[in-house]
């Protein structure tokens, strides 16, 4: 094994700081560039919960950096039931990402309904569940609940697509 190659094994939670921080930048940069008039109804405003998000994003870098470098790194899994040297499984990856381009590229002409009905069934079946009539009802009850939970409780409204007027 090559020092460098050492050197990662033992810091290799760097890499996760790095992302963590530049995650923390970017959300602290988009949120700069939010421009909404002031409110007297919304003293906070909307820069508010971004500007809280990066800086605990650059909080959590930080303190992760301090840790690894501290030599306080995460131990190894133990407890897990799989083989690190086991391959990854593209019969499930595979069509779990063409379900979320698929869902991706129908949401707006089909609407949230359909689309993630399509999602939560396509993955079901593609994680091995053989429960042909449960299964579509379940889809269909997520995907309708979180079309309402986002319409009535965050007041965001999801494309309805072909089912504009029934919803």
């Amino acid at each position: 094994m090559t020092s460098l190659s050492l050197w990662w094994k033992n810091y290799s939670e760097l890499g996760v700081a790095a992302l963590l921080g530049v995650a923390g930048f970017l959300v602290l940069w988009d949120a700069s560039t939010i421009t909404a008039p002031y409110s007297m109804g919304d003293p906070v405003g909307p820069k508010a919960v971004p500007r809280i998000v990066g800086v605990m994003l650059l909080v959590c870098a930080a303190g992760l950096v301090v840790q690894v470098l501290r030599g306080r790194s995460a131990p190894a899994e133990e407890g897990e039931d799989i083989e690190p040297g086991t391959p990854t499984d593209w019969k499930t990856v595979l069509p779990l990402i063409a379900l979320l381009v698929i869902t991706s590229s129908i949401v707006d002409a089909a609407g949230w309904v359909i689309a993630g009905f399509v999602l939560f069934w396509g993955a079901a079946a593609t994680l091995g569940s053989r429960h042909w009539v449960r299964d579509p009802i379940i889809a269909l009850v997520l995907s309708t609940t979180s079309f309402y939970g986002f319409y009535l409780g965050l007041g965001i409204r999801l494309p309805a697509g072909l089912l504009e007027g029934v919803l």
